[in-house]
């Protein structure tokens, strides 16, 4: 299975788990229903942008997304399984570390960001409440946070509670690599 085809399944298996039509989809993450309909047949590679959005509309976080679809609970993750994922819009790729199907309330990512790259996540308040920690591993970004910006460089740890748009960015001309530590209350 590819990653665009596990995205498509877990898209698919989230929103009909959840009683929720394409039209509600489109609504509640304000992407249309002809790209939901795309994405889900694993049509479409999704930008990270696009997918936060079908993550806020769909009640769950991003990383969540790359889980394996009705994968059996395993409490340990090893590193040839871990799903790695490229962004077709700033080329940033993020691997999930943490096991999936395990019924837990926290995720670690781990990011590679490059030279210039930028992302942000326009959607503001999330379900529940979300923390989220990002540890700056090597390199330096900027992290905003609604209209607070953060310098981190390697070894900088930055808290924050998602409930404002976020955006990263990568100013220098090396790569970045940071981990991000997410706590939701809509895991486990």
């Amino acid at each position: 299975m590819t990653i665009t085809d596990r995205i498509a399944a877990r898209v698919r298996q989230i929103r009909t788990d959840r009683g929720q039509s394409l039209e509600a989809l489109a609504e509640a993450s304000e992407v249309s229903r002809s790209m939901i309909s795309l994405i889900e047949r694993g049509e479409s590679s999704p930008t990270a942008v696009l997918l936060e959005k079908l993550a806020t509309g769909l009640g769950v976080s991003l990383a969540s997304l790359f889980d394996a679809p009705a994968a059996p609970a395993d409490p340990v993750s090893r590193r040839a399984t871990q799903v790695e994922w490229r962004d077709p819009g700033s080329g940033y790729r993020r691997r999930n570390v943490s096991p999936g199907s395990f019924p837990s309330p926290i995720q670690i990512v781990e990011v590679n960001f490059p030279p210039g790259a930028r992302v942000a996540y326009e959607t503001g308040a999330r379900p529940g409440v979300t923390h989220q920690q990002v540890w700056v591993l090597q390199g330096a970004i900027e992290v905003t946070l609604g209209r607070e910006r953060f310098d981190l460089a390697a070894g900088d740890c930055l808290a924050m509670i998602l409930d404002r748009p976020i955006a990263y960015h990568n100013p220098t001309p090396k790569p970045a690599r940071y981990a991000v530590v997410i706590v939701s209350s809509d895991r486990g």
